[in-house]
């Protein structure tokens, strides 16, 4: 299994970014490089919209997990211009998204069915846990070939 790294500041972005948009989830990118290894470094963190809202939503339907309403305080996602426009910026300085990060408001830094569902394989998902405001533990996650969450090691540098 890969390996992600970042940076100190990188993480405090992270937990400032989610503690801003405590009680609704954030979101955002992860721009960086794979080495030979497929290790994946994180050179940017790019924060994003939470563009779930009534008119995004049922998009999701068929993946939803719950028949319980959902409001961006337990969904996010990423609007596919800004994962375009990233991509474009991406390649004109010899980088890749690598990841998505996201908060849960009030809830463990722990991948939930419906993010297993919508996730990628080739991508690190980095979720922060927000208590009442505050960011409290960040864990990083990814696919494994039977499309179930593992860990993927977190190096800080």
């Amino acid at each position: 299994m890969s390996t992600l790294t970042l940076s100190s500041e990188q993480i405090q972005a992270l937990f400032t970014h989610a503690e801003q948009t405590y009680p609704v989830e954030c979101c955002g990118l992860l721009m960086g490089k794979i080495n030979q290894n497929h290790d994946k470094i994180v050179v940017e963190i790019i924060p994003t919209e939470n563009a779930w809202n009534s008119e995004t939503a049922p998009a999701f339907e068929a993946v939803e997990t719950t028949d319980q309403p959902v409001t961006s305080e337990r969904r996010f996602t990423i609007s596919p211009q800004q994962m375009i426009q990233a991509q474009k910026q991406g390649r004109d300085r010899n980088l890749v998204i690598i990841g998505i990060y996201h908060s849960h408001p009030d809830h463990p830094a722990i991948p939930s069915e419906f993010d297993r569902v919508c996730a990628w394989s080739d991508y690190s998902y980095i979720i922060i846990s927000v208590e009442k405001g505050k960011a409290t533990d960040l864990q990083n996650w990814s696919l494994d070939e039977y499309q179930q969450f593992q860990v993927e090691e977190l190096i800080r540098h």
